[in-house]
């Protein structure tokens, strides 16, 4: 079992209050970790902060002073910083305004190379050769694949995300920390529930992925525990899809 152990590891993850985020805490606070949540909203944070048992730091991650708050607010080396925190944006092509562009930019792509360059301290203070750090970005099968929604700065971010997980894999190899990406699918999640929390669109989406459901809070914590683990300790530059196969 040591082989995935996160055992007494110091993880960060933003947007943890709910959805992915909260999965993807609950998983490593199971798995012995110590816990580090993040988001705009203090009271949504802190209640799950205090239903999960970890840290919890309200911050706007949109801005550096939010930035800021939440690497002041962590002590000692850092063994995994999730980037986690994102938002969506949908309308039909002519509709579609420009503002989305720019409000997306700054949540997905700048907030996590931000978040990332502003962690590097800590994170190096816990690589080493042997268990190097760990950055994992959150991005999305819609940033592989083009989704049937009118998402076009969504899809367009994430995709950047997977690019910039590449860029930063490669530049912080050599100092052992690796930067990977997980790619999801359907989950139960804010962004989806405009569509999941309806029983027929619900049916409909499970139905189109080959596993032939939604995906589940251990599989999306799974992926992100076997990543900070000694088992993911050879991986580097990855796009992970935690999809069900809808990517194949």
């Amino acid at each position: 079992m040591t082989l995935f152990s996160v055992e007494g590891k110091t993880v960060v993850v933003t947007g943890g209050s709910r959805g992915i985020g909260r999965m993807i805490a609950a998983g490593f606070m199971e798995a012995g970790a110590s816990v580090y949540i993040s988001a705009r909203k203090t009271a949504e944070v802190e209640k799950t902060a205090a239903e999960l048992g970890c840290v919890a730091v309200p911050a706007d991650l949109s801005t550096p002073e939010g930035v800021e708050r939440l690497v002041s607010a962590v002590d000692g080396p850092l063994h995994v910083l999730v980037n986690n925190a994102g938002a969506t944006w949908g309308a039909p092509l002519e509709e579609y305004p420009e503002h989305a562009f720019d409000k997306l930019w700054n949540i997905n792509v700048k907030g996590v190379f931000s978040l990332t360059q502003r962690f590097l301290p800590r994170l190096r203070q816990a690589a080493s050769a042997d268990d190097p750090a760990r950055v994992i970005n959150v991005g999305s099968i819609d940033g592989i694949k083009v989704p049937a929604l009118e998402s076009y700065a969504y899809s367009s971010t994430k995709s950047a995300v997977h690019m910039l997980t590449r860029h930063l894999a490669r530049r912080l190899a050599k100092e052992h920390i690796t930067v990977n990406a997980i790619a999801p699918g359907p989950f139960d999640s804010k962004m989806m529930a405009f569509a999941l929390d309806d029983p027929a669109t619900r049916e409909v989406i499970a139905s189109n992925v080959p596993l032939g459901r939604i995906g589940r809070p251990e599989d999306m914590a799974g992926a992100a525990i076997y990543l900070s683990s000694r088992a993911g300790a050879y991986l580097t530059g990855t796009v992970i899809p935690v999809d069900g196969g809808i990517s194949c």
